[in-house]
């Protein structure tokens, strides 16, 4: 992005450039930053419909986009989430450090028009920072916006379709006013299905059964996403009472050779696996043989990329069972794209309703609340099922996300070794099959006594930061599987010698998931930790980790106030973090005698500072 091709004599020339653009290109670029597949979902939405306005549309990851090309564009929107404490996700990095370099010059992209649709939840103190952010700095560089930025927010009544759904009518009003169809065409109605993306090709029966390409090692650098590691499991074990409802692991993974280095704080990333039970039953449902290879090809003029995860040639086992998020609740947009493949009316009407604005209280009531999957819904329209065209399955459904988990060892304590504590999730719904989380029940489900059981993972970078300093105080509230990044913290910091750890644990009991009990027991008598707990049902009355925050009051006011304590919550995002801070600003109030006001000035300040950090999750 050198230069400004808009700039004569000082002045941007926006309506000519502009117009000229108009009227010799018909071309959307949608740009999406996802973290968990919502926003890539929204993407593709828009594409699927600047293909019904008879609009040429390209839909990419914000960093698989050349930035500089930037420049040239003339109509791009851009779907954004933000993740952590106000992070891009990790495939926008790149351009989010290029986009805010500098030495960018003022008027750079002044022949752009554009539209962020940011995807949020305003629970979360940064609520869709990421997009407000760049709304911003897109007009600093000189971008027309078409139109506000989109705040979409899950905290809405009617979810984030509350705010997408007229804010795409708005978009397009604007869109198809600028950039006008064709002379002669009409839009593409809704009903009609538009072609698939891919194509797939099924190789003979006959043959030998190829081998499937896997990407060579990279021995350049640790493990990524494109290259993740191939971890062999050591141990699996439960750590909660045979009797307790919540099974939680400690799972141990050797990562001897893999040239993963990670300090506490840190992230380890895999990809779940579907259950052999569901890929069974997908392939009956669809007629498929699991044990046949296809190649993937894009559809005859699309701009598709094959998946870089996808070996060619693949096996269907492989498609099923690595690739396709078929136990996940499906989106509104699923419905979408299989009503318009339906060809038996009840069911066509169904699912076309289930696509609606004003059908999504009657989906929500059939899929989201009880937890509903793509693979229930599709055998609960057999019809539709048994046409549909296996060249639809990736516009239908979407990648298999990977899932995270705070790293719960130090490398110091144990090297060579990746430890994380999973809770195993598993619940009723009006459903009668249980509902089950699909990594955690995957992961489970591994026996590392069997030969060569492994997980294919990679670590990033967490959002937690543990002092160097050897005397400066750390203090740790982790409830729950929420404990595992401080486990990894006392670790590493007693292994460097820093003895100023104060941890506050909670759970239900103490005889039945007193998570590593007997570590913290052996740390506490060494003199290495000092440690608070919370049993909640041990008692008439539920004690909880901010009533001991509370208690402590003496302590964690000398620790913050006199030594420079850094202050950590990691676990549930629910009520746990607001009871912490709440605890703590009376701490402030009690033993600094400050105000109520004061005391959430200092709370700030602290976080602004670093010496408040949290990591919590829903």
């Amino acid at each position: 992005m050198e230069g400004t091709l808009c700039v004569r004599g000082g002045t941007v020339m926006r309506s000519r450039v502009r117009f000229c653009d108009r009227m010799s290109t018909h071309t959307l670029l949608v740009l999406y930053g996802s973290q968990t597949g919502t926003a890539q979902d929204m993407a593709e939405r828009i594409g699927r419909q600047a293909q019904r306005r008879r609009t040429e549309v390209r839909v990419q990851s914000l960093d698989s986009y050349n930035v500089a090309n930037l420049i040239s564009e003339t109509l791009v929107v851009f779907v954004c989430a933000t993740t952590g404490q106000g992070d891009p996700p990790d495939n926008m990095k790149n351009f989010w450090r290029f986009v805010f370099r500098k030495s960018l010059p003022t008027g750079s992209l002044c022949r752009l028009d554009y539209a962020v649709l940011g995807l949020g939840d305003s629970s979360y103190p940064k609520f869709n920072f990421v997009a407000k952010k760049l709304h911003k700095r897109l007009m600093q560089l000189g971008a027309n916006a078409l139109l506000p930025v989109g705040l979409a927010d899950d905290q809405h009544d009617l979810g984030p379709d509350g705010v997408t759904d007229p804010w795409l009518i708005s978009f397009w009003q604007k869109t198809v006013s600028l950039y006008p169809m064709p002379p002669g065409l009409s839009p593409l109605r809704e009903e009609d299905p538009l072609p698939p993306r891919y194509m797939f090709h099924f190789l003979d029966a006959t043959t030998d059964k190829p081998v499937q390409k896997s990407h060579p090692p990279d021995d350049q650098g640790p493990p990524s996403a494109a290259r993740p590691f191939p971890a062999q499991m050591v141990s699996n074990q439960r750590v909660t009472d045979l009797s307790h409802f919540q099974d939680v692991r400690l799972i141990d993974f050797d990562i001897t050779g893999s040239n993963i280095q990670y300090n506490a704080g840190d992230v380890v990333m895999m990809r779940p696996c579907n259950s052999p039970e569901d890929v069974e039953q997908f392939c009956q449902l669809l007629r498929l043989d699991p044990d046949s290879y296809f190649i993937l090809n894009p559809a005859d003029g699309g701009t598709a990329v094959v998946p870089a995860r996808l070996p060619q040639p693949c096996s269907v086992r492989y498609l099923v069972e690595q690739y396709l998020d078929i136990a996940a609740v499906p989106r509104r947009s699923f419905f979408e794209v299989l009503a318009t493949l339906a060809t038996n009316e009840l069911e066509r009407e169904k699912l076309a309703e289930f696509s609606t604005a004003q059908g999504q209280d009657d989906l929500h009531s059939y899929c989201n609340r009880p937890r509903r999957t793509a693979l229930e819904v599709l055998a609960d329209f057999p019809h539709t099922t048994a046409e549909l065209s296996v060249n639809y399955l990736l516009d239908l459904f979407p990648e298999i996300q990977p899932r995270s988990f705070s790293i719960a060892s130090s490398l110091l304590a144990h090297p060579n070794r990746l430890q994380i504590l999973v809770a195993v999730v598993s619940y009723k719904t009006r459903l009668q099959k249980p509902r089950r989380g699909l990594c955690s029940s995957w992961l489970a489900s591994l026996d590392p006594t069997q030969s060569d059981v492994s997980v294919s993972l990679w670590v990033k970078k967490g959002s937690l930061k543990f002092p160097q300093d050897l005397d400066t105080p750390a203090i740790m509230v982790g409830p729950g599987t929420g404990v595992a990044p401080f486990r990894a913290a006392i670790q590493e910091r007693i292994a460097q010698g820093k003895r100023a750890n104060v941890l506050f644990f909670g759970c239900r009991s103490e005889t039945k998931d007193f998570y590593c009990q007997s570590e913290w027991e052996e740390k506490v008598q060494a003199g290495h930790m000092t440690l608070f707990t919370a049993f909640s049902r041990d008692q008439e009355d539920k004690i909880y980790v901010q009533h001991r925050v509370k208690e402590q009051a003496k302590l964690l006011w000398d620790l913050i106030a006199n030594k420079n304590a850094v202050f950590y919550i990691a676990g549930n995002s629910k009520q746990m973090p607001t009871g912490v801070c709440d605890a703590l600003k009376e701490v402030f109030q009690q033993e600094g005698g400050v105000t109520e006001i004061q005391a959430q000035e200092m709370l700030e300040a602290m976080e602004k500072a670093g010496h408040f950090q949290s990591e919590t999750w829903s």
